[in-house]
């Protein structure tokens, strides 16, 4: 089958594509599926390339709810569509019940980090504690010489040990929710797509290979997250998780009333109902042992200082002393120019070089070399913010 010339980068001869010293029918790989165009292109290229490919989807919620949503991964219909392109290709696809494990390392902690006032981004945890922990050694118990999944996500041989790198196409890179990635499963996993330029090529090797979900559409929500209605199910999670309370100044005065804390974010203007009041309010800290929403002027929510804790470090250097780096603290922001401070084994101190606005207890801050591709790891955004000077 003739596909399309998507520019891969350097190997060595010596080595097949997935970096291993031996033919492509020797090498065995699992496929992480989750039905969507990106996995089922990785399982039919590897498999047109000759080799002994396994793939796997998992089954992470109640089936039930998951064929009534379209547009989430690992649902029903997406568990069909993997099996689907596995017939196509002509190789062996198994179904893993993850309700459980799923339930246990991502929904509770979900719903009970926005609780706390935090912000999750449970698709994090998901990759750290499901399919990079407990898929991968599925993986390795069915004899795989690595697993390979459809991240737009780049892994490189660096001079010291395994890299990780922004895709190649800035608009796809998923590096952000990899951050949590070992070094250890660095070294297992392999990320076909990550030197494609475009989602354009990614359809069009699905078209060239003739599987059903060429033209499927992106996943747009968090899969267990009904049309992103996150406080329903916070409160189907945890009953009288909306209680509601006060909208209050930074000074303490009372502004308004809201339906629960659940339902605002740091940095959040529209939708607060106290409009009238001046210059534009926003949400810039939620006390939910209170139950307040304290908002205020823009400027509040600009800090220099951030905090973070469970730090993953994917670095050459020893993690001590001040590090010169950038980082981006949301999926939608560039990284930026910070130093980071080590404070422990694990938590460091960031100073952003340019204030930043919204920085949020519960989203994750992810560290990249300085003018650079290399994700040198991260940490989770932990503590109170400290406002800009």
């Amino acid at each position: 089958m003739t596909t399309t010339t998507a520019r891969a980068p350097a190997r060595d001869p010596a080595l097949n594509s997935l970096g291993f010293a031996k033919p492509p029918a020797q090498t065995r790989v699992v496929v992480a599926m989750s039905g969507g165009v990106d996995s089922s292109v990785v399982a039919a290229r590897l498999k047109s390339e000759g080799y002994d490919v396994i793939g796997v989807t998992l089954q992470l919620y109640d089936h039930g709810a998951a064929l009534a949503k379209k547009g989430a991964c690992c649902a029903g219909q997406d568990i069909h569509d993997a099996r689907r392109v596995a017939e196509r290709m002509g190789f062996p696809h198994y179904v893993l019940d993850y309700e459980n494990r799923f339930r246990e390392s991502v929904i509770d902690e979900f719903a009970d980090a926005y609780l706390a006032g935090a912000t999750p981004v449970p698709c994090i945890r998901c990759n750290e504690r499901v399919k990079f922990r407990d898929l991968l050694e599925t993986a390795r118990d069915l004899d795989a010489d690595c697993m390979a999944t459809g991240h737009y996500i780049q892994r490189k041989d660096g001079p010291v040990k395994a890299e990780l790198h922004m895709a190649a196409d800035p608009a796809r890179d998923q590096s952000y929710f990899l951050f949590s990635t070992t070094q250890e499963q660095l070294d297992f996993l392999r990320f076909p797509l990550g030197h494609l330029q475009s989602k354009a090529e990614t359809r069009a090797l699905a078209a060239e290979y003739g599987l059903s979900v060429a033209d499927k559409p992106d996943s747009q929500d968090i899969c267990f997250v009904p049309n992103g209605d996150y406080a329903a199910v916070i409160e189907k999670l945890r009953p009288g998780a909306a209680d509601p309370g006060e909208i209050v100044d930074m000074d303490g005065n009372v502004l308004g009333h809201h339906r629960g804390v659940i339902h605002y974010t740091i940095g959040q203007r529209r939708g607060l109902g106290i409009g009238g009041l001046g210059d534009p309010l926003y949400v810039v800290r939620l006390d939910p042992e209170a139950r307040r929403v304290v908002v205020g002027p823009k400027e509040a929510l600009a800090t220099t200082i951030v905090p973070v804790s469970e730090v993953n470090w994917l670095g050459d250097r020893p993690f001590s002393g001040e590090i010169a780096c950038s980082v981006r603290i949301r999926s939608t922001r560039p990284p930026r120019p910070a130093i980071l401070r080590p404070t422990g084994s694990a938590r460091a101190e960031i100073e952003l070089l340019d204030a930043e606005e919204g920085v949020s207890p519960g989203q994750a801050c992810v560290f990249y070399e300085s003018d650079g591709t290399r994700v040198l790891g991260g940490g989770w955004i932990s503590l109170r913010r400290r406002p800009a000077a």
